[in-house]
């Protein structure tokens, strides 16, 4: 559903009017998976997934180049006119890898992060309710209660952005990184030679006590004393840092931001219907008592 919400935004895929269907091109198993390129493997169907992703693209790219100029601009306009200029900064080649990353990104890693928002805060009423709270108020300050989400708004959500944030840390999205030696390297009495891959695991560092106080403890407030990790840092990379720093990063947590506020502002959860709701007569039962609540979580 994501990557579909994203890729129509992106680059004005339809998912219901299309015979493509994206996420079938991602076998996110070969990321990790040892680097044998034969038929058969899980690296070999990730290699061949992102060739046939990258066709896709560029017939998107070659209909949208050939089309009538549109009002209403999405992304893949944006990067198309930056193609046609004398002299664009992007190339082709790097148009489609940009593209690629950011559906990759919504594709795993958001809802990946989702996912994982909803089981802590599952876990945690009291920032739930704080989380619904800052929402809610956010509505009341609307002339409109039903208009769109704006960027000051989105701004304010100082709270949102903790719950994330904490999230991130605690789930390590991205369970490894990798990165390559430019030059020897000497730490703590070991060299790590030019040219040699390095795998970095980040959990190492978001659990660690001495940075982070009962680091496996679900507690969004400890960002409140935090500046927000703008590209990264030392104690914190669940998007990566400094010149690999994941270039969707913004793109994925105001999409985690929008959908927090509609679940916070448009739902209400209630626990688990009792063992005894089995039939269909009893279910119903419930549901109209509970009619006034949006969904229901099961857990």
């Amino acid at each position: 559903m994501i990557l579909s919400v994203t890729a129509k935004w992106l680059i004005g895929y339809d998912a219901s009017a299309s015979s493509e269907e994206l996420w079938k091109y991602y076998d996110i198993r070969g990321l990790i998976a040892f680097p044998l390129n034969i038929p058969g493997t899980a690296f070999y169907r990730c290699v061949q997934g992102r060739k046939n992703l990258m066709k896709v693209l560029k017939q998107f790219i070659d209909g949208r180049k050939n089309a009538k100029p549109r009002e209403r601009k999405d992304f893949l306009d944006l990067v198309i006119d930056e193609l046609r200029k004398e002299k664009p900064v992007l190339s082709e080649k790097v148009a489609f890898n940009l593209l690629f990353s950011l559906l990759f990104a919504s594709f795993e890693t958001t809802s990946s992060a989702i996912t994982v928002i909803l089981k802590f805060l599952t876990d945690n009423p009291k920032a739930l309710q704080e989380l619904t709270e800052e929402h809610e108020q956010i509505l009341k300050k609307r002339t409109d209660p039903n208009s769109e989400i704006t960027w000051e708004e989105y701004r304010s959500m100082k709270f949102t952005s903790c719950v994330i944030h904490e999230s991130l840390r605690l789930a390590n999205i991205a369970p490894v990184l990798f990165r390559k030696a430019k030059q020897d390297v000497h730490i703590n009495g070991y060299t790590i030679p030019e040219g040699w891959i390095v795998m970095i695991c980040p959990a190492a560092v978001h659990l660690n006590p001495t940075t982070y106080k009962d680091p496996i403890v679900f507690n969004p407030w400890r960002w409140k004393d935090i500046s927000e990790p703008i590209g990264g840092s030392n104690d914190f990379f669940a998007f990566g840092w400094g010149s690999r720093f994941c270039v969707g990063a913004d793109f994925a947590k105001l999409q985690m931001t929008i959908f927090l506020h509609y679940l916070t502002t448009k739902y209400r959860a209630m626990p688990r219907l009792p063992f005894f709701a089995t039939t269909s007569a009893t279910k119903i039962a419930f549901l109209k008592y509970y009619s006034r609540l949006k969904y229901y979580a099961y857990r």
